[in-house]
C-alpha cells in the first residue's frame, strides 16, 4: 500500500510518501515541501492545490493521511491553516483517495512513541524508521510521521478484521 501523509500549513505543506507491505514494512517513496511562502494567501491557497496535484499525479498513492487542524494561538491563524488544509484535502478527494485524519498527538505517538515529542525527535525517528541517510526538514517529516501513523492504523484495523473483531 503506497501512502501519502499531508502535513498541512499555510507558508509550507509537507507531503512524504512511503510503502508499506503484508509484514508491516515500511519503506520510503518520497518527500518534500510546497513552500508558497512570500506569495499573497490566495495564491498560496492555489498554489497547494495545484501542486499537490501534482505530486499524486506523480507517486499515484493508495490512500492518503493528514493531520488534523489544532487550536492555533489566534483565530486568524487557525483559518489560514484551515483553508491551506482545505485546500490539500480538496486535492485528495479529486484524485479519488480514500483519506484519514489523525491528530498531532496520535501521529507522534505512532511514529515516535510519544505523543509530546518535538520536533527533532519527529525528524530523527523517521529517519531512523525509514533508514534515510538524514533528517528531513520538519514539514517533510512531520508528513512523512502521519504515513507512518496511517500504516501503523490500517495494519491494526487489518488484523483485528482478520481476527473477527470488527
Amino acid at each position: 500500500m503506497r501512502i501519502i501523509g499531508i502535513d498541512p500549513g499555510s507558508l509550507r505543506t509537507g507531503y512524504g510518501i512511503i510503502e508499506s507491505d503484508a509484514r508491516g514494512e515500511l519503506q520510503h517513496v518520497a518527500h518534500g515541501c510546497l513552500n508558497v511562502a512570500g506569495r499573497p494567501f490566495l495564491e498560496r491557497i492555489g498554489a497547494i492545490y495545484r501542486e499537490l496535484s501534482q505530486v499524486l499525479a506523480e507517486y499515484r498513492p493508495d490512500t492518503a493521511a493528514i493531520e488534523q487542524v489544532f487550536m492555533a494561538r489566534n483565530a486568524d491563524s487557525a483559518l489560514k491553516l484551515g483553508q491551506a488544509r482545505g485546500a490539500a484535502l480538496v486535492a485528495l478527494l479529486e484524485a479519488a483517495l480514500p483519506v484519514e485524519e489523525y491528530t498531532a498527538l496520535q501521529i507522534k505517538k505512532a511514529s515516535v512513541g510519544a505523543g509530546h515529542a518535538d520536533k527533532e525527535q519527529v525528524q530523527s525517528m523517521v529517519r531512523w524508521l525509514l533508514h534515510l541517510d538524514k533528517n528531513p526538514q520538519a514539514d517533510a517529516a512531520d508528513a512523512l510521521a502521519c504515513a507512518i501513523c496511517h500504516a501503523h492504523h490500517a495494519r491494526t484495523r487489518q488484523r483485528w478484521q482478520v481476527a473477527g473483531h470488527v
